[in-house]
C-alpha cells in the first residue's frame, strides 16, 4: 500500500478489547462496511469498544486537556494501534431518554422548522418562532407548562382517614411512623398525632396536607415545615418519572393521575400560539398529523420568504416516511419511541447533515423492521456513504450484508471462542469463504411439510388500541403464531394491548431491565445464590462474603470493579478499581476457592464453560436454560446494562420457561441474532410448543415467519393506513393466496 493509499483505510492493530484475539485488519473509508458473526463474537467488541472508543475518547481528551491534573485518565482501548480515524458519530437503539418535553418534533429539528414558518405565514400573526414554542415561556400553555397534562393527586391512596399517624395513616415513601418526615408532621403541634385522619377539622386537614413551606419549633429546633401534599410535589412529583426508583415509581402510578390540560387540550400552547393558522390548520394541528400526511400539508405551501426552510422541511419529513417512520407525529413524545425507532430517529437528523468524511456506527439499524422498511433504510445508509461518510453497520440481516461495499466477519464462535477474523472483503468473496456467515448467507427455512393443528382458540374481540380498527381475530392454541406486518402497523398494539396480563399468559419482551450497574446475569437469574451457597459450604465460611453487594465487597469501589467520576456537563468516566483491579471482592474472599476457582473467576466465566463446572443441581438447571436460549457466550457477571435488547428477551425467556405457563408472547426474539442462532431459537420455541404451550412471536424475520404455522398479518400499511387484519391463515396459504407486502417478500424469500 502506497503512502497516499494508507489515509484511504482505518488501520486496527492489535485489538484486544473483551474477546478480540490480537486483531489487525483494514477498514475502506468512505465506504460501506457491514460487521457480522455470531452473538458475541466480538463484532460489538471492535466496533463500539474499539474504533468508536478510540474516536471518542480522543475528541473527549482535545476538551478534557485542562481537567486532566484532577480527574483520572480517560483509558483507552485494548489495541496497539488506531490509524487514520475521523470523528466517530454513534447512532445506537439506545432509547432517547424521558424528558416529557422532548418529541419527534424536537428531536429531529422539524418541529423548530414549522415553528419558523408559521412566524412568517401564520395569521394572526403570534410573534417569532418562540411564540410557538412550548419549551419557552412566551409560547407555553400557562396552566401545564407546555407538557400538555396536568396531574391530580388522589390523597385517598396514601393517607387511611381511619388511622392517625401514630397509627401510620400515610403511606408514601419515606414517611413511615418514626421516619424525620414523619416526625416532622406529628409533633408539629398543629394537630393531634393519636386523632384519626377523618376526625381532623378543615384547618387541621389543611395544614396536613397543603400547608405552605413554613418554620416551626420542634423540641426547641426550629425546622422547615411543608403540608404533606406540598412536600410530595416537591420532592417526588417534581422528578422524572424513569430515574425513579421502582418503588417510589410504583407510589406515583398508585398515587397520581395525569389528565389533559383542559386550557390547551394538550396541544402544549397559549392561545396566541393555537390562534395563528395557515390555510385552517394551526402548529398543534400540524404536530398531531401522521408525518406522512404532515409531508403533504407542507408540500402544499409556496412562499418565497420561506422557500429553502420549506425545501429542508419537506427533506426531513421525506427522511422519516422513507425511513419507514411515517406513521408517528411530530408531537409523538422520545420516551415512547422503541429502540428501533429511537435510531432511526436519530439517523434523520444525520441524513440533513452538511458534515463529511465523517464515520458513522450504526447498531443493527434494521431491527424491528419489515423487508419492505429494510430496503429503505438501505438507501439511506447508501447516501449517508454517497456524501463522503465512512459507515460502520453491525448486522445479521442478508439484505443489509448484500449492499456492503466490505464485510468484516468475526468468529468462529462466541464468548471465549470469538474474536478472531474470519474474513474481510466483498460479499461475493464471503459466500464462498466458508465460514459460517457465509454458509448461512443464502440459507432459507422451508415451509412446513404439515402445520400443526389448532387445539382451539384464543379469542381477542373489538381491539382499538392505538391504529387499530376494532380488530377481531382468533389466535390459535398450541401452534407457532406469527403476527407480522411493516412497522407501525398494530402489531404490538393487537398481541401486546390484548393478550398482556391475561391468565396463563407470560409476556417476554425486550425493555430494559429494572435494575442497577451491579446487576448481572448470575444475580438476574437467582444463580448466584446457588454459587454463593457452594463456595460457603466448600470454605466453612456464610454465603454473604460471596456477594459484591454485601460483606466481601472491595471497599474502595464497593463492589462494581469501577469507578466511576461524574464530569458534570461531559460524559462521565469508568476506571477499573485500583484496588481489586475489577474483580469487585476484597483480596480475603478471593483466597477461598471451589474447585480450584475463587468467586471473581466464577464470575468471569461464560454460561458454556460455567454450565460444565457446575454440572449438576439447580445452578446447572438455570446455566442449561441460559445456553437454550442462545446466551452461552455471556458472562456470568456482565452487567445487565451492557445488554442488547434482544439478549434481555432471551433472559427474560430462560427465567420463564421454568414457569408453568399455557401462551408465550415473544416481541421479535430474533434481534441480535445471528443467522445460525435463529435455527437454533426456532428449535427452542418448537420445545415450547412440543410440551404443550402455545407461541405467540411479533416478528419480520423472513426464517421465522416460514417456520410458523400460522400467520396474522397486519397492514396494509403503517399509522392510520394500518391497524387491520389483512391476512390469517397458513404461510402456505399466505404465499398461494395473498398479496400483501409481506406476502411478496415470503414469496421471493422462498423462491
Amino acid at each position: 500500500m502506497t503512502a497516499a493509499d494508507s489515509h484511504d483505510v482505518i488501520e486496527v492493530r492489535g485489538a484486544r478489547e473483551n474477546n478480540l484475539a490480537d486483531l489487525s485488519l483494514d477498514i475502506p473509508k468512505r465506504r460501506l462496511t457491514v460487521f457480522t458473526g455470531v452473538s458475541g463474537s466480538g463484532k460489538s467488541s471492535l466496533v463500539f469498544g474499539t474504533i468508536a472508543a478510540e474516536s471518542q475518547r480522543m475528541i473527549n481528551e482535545t476538551y478534557t486537556a485542562f481537567l486532566q491534573s484532577f480527574m483520572p485518565s480517560i483509558g483507552r482501548p485494548d489495541v496497539d494501534a488506531l490509524r487514520n480515524l475521523s470523528a466517530a458519530i454513534i447512532v445506537d437503539q439506545e432509547r432517547m431518554g424521558a424528558n416529557a418535553r422532548s418529541t419527534v418534533g424536537t428531536a429531529t429539528d422539524a418541529h423548530t422548522m414549522l415553528r419558523i414558518v408559521f412566524s412568517r405565514l401564520g395569521q394572526p400573526h403570534a410573534g417569532t418562532s418562540g411564540a410557538f414554542s412550548f419549551n419557552l415561556p412566551e409560547g407555553m400553555c400557562p396552566t401545564c407548562e407546555g407538557l400538555g397534562k396536568v396531574t391530580a393527586i388522589d390523597v385517598d391512596a396514601f393517607v387511611d382517614r381511619t388511622k392517625s399517624l401514630n397509627e401510620g395513616a400515610i403511606d408514601a415513601p419515606n414517611y413511615g411512623v418514626d421516619t424525620w418526615y414523619w416526625r416532622v408532621l406529628a409533633h408539629s403541634g398543629l394537630y393531634s398525632p393519636d386523632k384519626p385522619i377523618a376526625e381532623f377539622t378543615e384547618q387541621e386537614l389543611h395544614d396536613l396536607l397543603h400547608k405552605p413551606t413554613t418554620k416551626i419549633a420542634i423540641g426547641g429546633t426550629n425546622v422547615t415545615y411543608e403540608g404533606l401534599v406540598v412536600k410530595l410535589q416537591r420532592t417526588i412529583l417534581a422528578k422524572d418519572r424513569e430515574s425513579m426508583q421502582p418503588h417510589v415509581r410504583a407510589f406515583v402510578d398508585r398515587a397520581v393521575t395525569f389528565t389533559t390540560c383542559p386550557a390547551c387540550r394538550g396541544a402544549r400552547l397559549n392561545e396566541a400560539a393555537l390562534g395563528s393558522r395557515i390555510n385552517g390548520v394551526n402548529i398543534a394541528d400540524c404536530c398531531a398529523m401522521q408525518i406522512s400526511d404532515l409531508a403533504q400539508f407542507v408540500r402544499s405551501l409556496d412562499d418565497p420568504s420561506v422557500a429553502p426552510l420549506l425545501a429542508t422541511l419537506r427533506g426531513t419529513l421525506d427522511s422519516l416516511v422513507e425511513i419507514g417512520l411515517g406513521y408517528l407525529s411530530l408531537d409523538r413524545e422520545s420516551a415512547t419511541l422503541s429502540g428501533g425507532e429511537s435510531q432511526r430517529v436519530k439517523m434523520v437528523r444525520h441524513l440533513g447533515s452538511s458534515l463529511t468524511d465523517i464515520t458513522y456506527v450504526f447498531d443493527e439499524p434494521t431491527v424491528g423492521l419489515h423487508p419492505h422498511d429494510i430496503r429503505r433504510m438501505n438507501d439511506l445508509l447508501l447516501r449517508l456513504r454517497d456524501k463522503g461518510n465512512t459507515v460502520l453497520v453491525v448486522e445479521h440481516k442478508p439484505e443489509t450484508i448484500a449492499i456492503a461495499d466490505h464485510v468484516v466477519d468475526l468468529g468462529p464462535g462466541a464468548g471465549v471462542n470469538g474474536g478472531h477474523l474470519c474474513y474481510s472483503g466483498d460479499v461475493s468473496g464471503l459466500r464462498s469463504s466458508g465460514t459460517l456467515t457465509g454458509r448461512h448467507l443464502d440459507h432459507r427455512a422451508k415451509l412446513r411439510s404439515e402445520f400443526r393443528s389448532p387445539k382451539g382458540f384464543l379469542s381477542i374481540t373489538g381491539a382499538s388500541h392505538n391504529n387499530l380498527r376494532d380488530v377481531s381475530v382468533d389466535l390459535p392454541l398450541g401452534v407457532l403464531t406469527v403476527v407480522t406486518g411493516v412497522a407501525g402497523s398494530g402489531k404490538s398494539s393487537l398481541v401486546h394491548g390484548s393478550l398482556r396480563g391475561r391468565p396463563g399468559v407470560v409476556t417476554v419482551d425486550q425493555s430494559p431491565i429494572r435494575g442497577s450497574r451491579r446487576s448481572n446475569p448470575a444475580t438476574y437469574t437467582g444463580l448466584l445464590d446457588s454459587v454463593r451457597t457452594a463456595f460457603a459450604k466448600a470454605n466453612g465460611v456464610k454465603a454473604a462474603l460471596f456477594s459484591a453487594n454485601s460483606e466481601g465487597a472491595c471497599t474502595h469501589c464497593k463492589g462494581i470493579g469501577l469507578v466511576y467520576t461524574d464530569l458534570a456537563m461531559m460524559a462521565g468516566v469508568a476506571t477499573v478499581c485500583e484496588k481489586c483491579e475489577g474483580k469487585r471482592f476484597t483480596p480475603e474472599v478471593l483466597r477461598y476457592t471451589l474447585r480450584g476457582k475463587n468467586i471473581s473467576d466464577v464470575l468471569a466465566m461464560p454460561v458454556a464453560e460455567a454450565r460444565e463446572f457446575f454440572p449438576t443441581g439447580q445452578a446447572h438447571a438455570v446455566l442449561s436454560r441460559l445456553h437454550d436460549v442462545g446466551l452461552s457466550y455471556l458472562s456470568l457477571g456482565q452487567p445487565l446494562t451492557t445488554l442488547s435488547g434482544g439478549e434481555r428477551q432471551r433472559l427474560k425467556l430462560a427465567i420463564h420457561m421454568a414457569e408453568k405457563a399455557a401462551t408465550y408472547v415473544l416481541d421479535e426474539p430474533t434481534s441480535g441474532l445471528h443467522l445460525a442462532d435463529v435455527d437454533q431459537l426456532l428449535g427452542l420455541l418448537d420445545q415450547l410448543i412440543d410440551a404443550g404451550n402455545t407461541v405467540v412471536v411479533i416478528e419480520h424475520h423472513l426464517a421465522v415467519m416460514a417456520h410458523a404455522d400460522w400467520i396474522v398479518d397486519m397492514g396494509p400499511g403503517a399509522g392510520h393506513d394500518g391497524g387491520r387484519v389483512v391476512f390469517t391463515g397458513t404461510p402456505g396459504d399466505l404465499v398461494a393466496h395473498s398479496d400483501t407486502l409481506t406476502a411478496h417478500h415470503l414469496k421471493e424469500y422462498l423462491a
